[in-house]
């Protein structure tokens, strides 16, 4: 039975670039600190909601509050050069086609698409590519509903910050339902569905059953688990308290247990402020009391988590509140990466520190991981090995299946961010996973658990090929 909520309804109001003089709290600004405001949300995506700015943002500490820097607009955020021409085009009145197109050669120089989520992850049913759906690792389909494809409010960190950019042929976007049916019918190693955006919790619940109810069919029954990837617990909690089909939507997670699946909240928690409020506890309560879990991810980023004290009371409060720890990400390298960026090395000692402070009920978590091309990355540790400094790595997830769980070394580097920025320890020319991953790539062949014309299972040692 669906309890009621306590917490007082509230309208839902956002901002977005077109609104920065509205802010209230920003109207203490001078003209140009907003103008250049508004020339970064011209490149980069900006909404913030009532909530986020009466509720989250700690105007006394502005503007070194995590959660002002999480949600506003940051100078930082572009290159000098471009903040300088985009302030010049908007003070000078440009045409808006001008605009658009400066902006766009802007976005068009910062990754929007990182980990080859065009070339790599869009998968294929009779041939056709299937729009809409990434399968990147073999038990797990992305799905990103066409209806679910912005937020509540944004977070000035986003790696999927060109999905609300206004540009088409940068967006993922699955408009039927039907052909993510035919595409799992297909696909029986599938274990878990992940509906992701944007979010899908900004859907109706209406639209949201279109594309889960046909899932709890008996057809579907090697779905373990459906998962809804989230941040309206932070920004924007009423969604589970007092909006109009708040209590539909805690229905269909109980129509979902009912049918046999686990049903996985995943939860983006960026900073503590976000679990404070009574209305995001109470949110939480009643989400877990349908019997869904909550797993709660973020990555670390300059200027809103880069500490171990965050990360370790962060992950207290969500064991306290009934939410398990599940990943702490490393931001990846898109968007306004060079702002919100922590070196690995300080990454992985951050962890750490807050690590240790937990007991082993909040040690569900895992990271620093890095959501690379060829897979989730995990820092696992840095040690010294015949007296060479190196980072201790393994993936946690992979395209080729045989990647899991294989430890593997780079040289440390105290500067490096990614992947790409290490390079082999011991003296060896590449990492084990390279050659197959170039030819992945390169088209040559599908991942060892994919489906080939010839129907050959490629077996993967180490970086060599060999054919069955």
């Amino acid at each position: 039975m669906i309890r009621k909520s306590r917490i007082q309804p509230r309208r839902y109001r956002a901002f977005t670039e077109r609104d920065i003089d509205r802010i209230p709290q920003l109207r203490a600004y001078d003209a140009d600190r907003l103008l250049r405001m508004k020339a970064v949300a011209r490149v980069l995506p900006f909404r913030v909601n009532e909530y986020v700015v009466d509720e989250l943002i700690d105007w006394r500490r502005v503007p070194d509050d995590p959660m002002f820097q999480l949600t506003i607009p940051q100078e930082g955020m572009l290159d000098p050069r471009d903040l300088d021409r985009m302030v010049k085009l908007l003070r000078a009145g440009a045409a808006e086609a001008k605009i658009k197109a400066s902006a766009r050669e802007v976005q068009m120089r910062m990754n929007p698409h990182p980990a080859g989520q065009m070339e790599l992850n869009v998968p294929s049913l009779d041939n056709e590519p299937v729009p809409g759906l990434q399968h990147k690792y073999r038990e797990t389909v992305l799905v990103f509903p066409s209806q679910g494809q912005t937020c509540h409010a944004y977070c000035t960190y986003c790696f999927r910050w060109a999905q609300f950019v206004g540009i088409d042929d940068l967006k993922f976007a699955a408009r039927e339902s039907e052909s993510l049916a035919a595409y799992l019918k297909a696909h029986k190693e599938v274990q878990s569905v992940l509906f992701t955006g944007g979010d899908p919790m900004i859907m109706k619940t209406a639209v949201l059953r279109r594309y889960i109810e046909p899932l709890l069919e008996d057809e579907f029954k090697h779905l373990v688990s459906i998962r809804i990837g989230t941040k309206a617990t932070a920004y924007w909690p009423y969604r589970f308290l007092t909006d109009p089909d708040a209590d539909d939507l805690l229905k269909l997670f109980e129509q979902m247990r009912k049918a046999g699946r686990h049903v996985a909240i995943m939860a983006h928690y960026s900073h503590p402020r976000e679990l404070e409020t009574p209305a995001a506890q109470d949110a939480l309560r009643r989400i877990i009391d349908t019997g869904a879990v909550v797993r709660c991810q973020a990555p670390i980023v300059r200027h809103v988590n880069d500490n171990a004290k965050t990360w370790s009371e962060m992950w207290r409060t969500q064991v306290a509140l009934g939410a398990i720890p599940y990943y702490m990400f490393v931001e990846r390298d898109t968007g306004p990466k060079n702002y919100f960026q922590v070196p690995l090395a300080r990454a992985f000692d951050i962890f750490t520190n807050a690590y240790t402070q937990l007991s082993g009920l909040a040690r569900t978590v895992r990271g620093p991981s890095m959501s690379a091309t060829p897979g989730k990355v995990l820092v696992d540790g840095v040690a010294e090995i015949h007296g060479e400094k190196v980072f201790v790595l393994k993936f946690l997830q992979a395209r080729e299946p045989a990647w899991v769980n294989k430890p593997f070394f780079a040289k440390f580097d105290a500067s490096a961010t990614w992947l790409d920025d290490l390079v082999p320890a011991f003296d060896e020319s590449s990492f084990f996973f390279e050659r197959s991953m170039e030819e992945i790539k390169r088209g040559r062949r599908q991942p060892a658990w994919g489906d080939r014309p010839d129907r050959r299972r490629p077996l993967v040692l180490f970086g060599s090929v060999e054919w069955e």
